[in-house]
């Protein structure tokens, strides 16, 4: 104990409490001054930084809807999972470089691609920006036959044939 009956931290912490009563401000300055230990203070110009949340989506059929149907939603275009998986695996079973070499495009020079089946001039009429200009990436795929889908027939949901 000191001479005047009070040990250190008993002083510091009444020092403290009649400072916060003054303002917190006062006090936020003055815990250095009075060697407070266990207390930190907060910056007095204290800078916030905001970070974007990234979502990362895994590199597969559900990952490549998931993150087609977050861009989509960016852009307005409709659909649904279950659409767009439907028609997935009617049109290509889920792989992403199948080409169909047979059809009347194909003949015509403009074979379908993809998982969603798309000709080069729909997907370039169709690409929706934030996404690749390649026709297999399975992204810009997507949400390229999405956005023809929602044109011509409201949504992929509303396809269920070849369209």
């Amino acid at each position: 104990m000191s001479a005047n009956g009070l040990n250190r931290h008993a002083r510091t912490g009444r020092l403290a409490r009649k400072l916060a009563v003054a303002g917190t401000g006062a006090a936020v300055l003055a815990l250095p001054l009075i060697g407070a230990t266990t207390a930190s203070a907060a910056p007095a110009a204290a800078t916030t930084t905001t970070t974007a949340a990234t979502t990362t989506y895994p590199n597969n059929l559900d990952g490549w809807i998931r993150e087609s149907l977050a861009i989509m939603a960016q852009h307005g275009i409709p659909g649904t999972y279950d659409g767009i998986h439907r028609n997935i695996m009617r049109e290509s079973s889920g792989n992403p470089y199948a080409i169909n070499n047979w059809d009347i495009n194909a003949v015509n020079g403009t074979p379908s691609k993809g998982l969603l089946q798309v000709i080069d001039p729909t997907f370039q009429a169709y690409h929706v920006p934030g996404t690749s200009w390649d026709p297999y990436d399975p992204v810009a795929n997507i949400t390229a036959a999405c956005n023809y889908a929602a044109d011509r027939y409201g949504s992929m949901d509303n396809v269920f044939s070849a369209y």
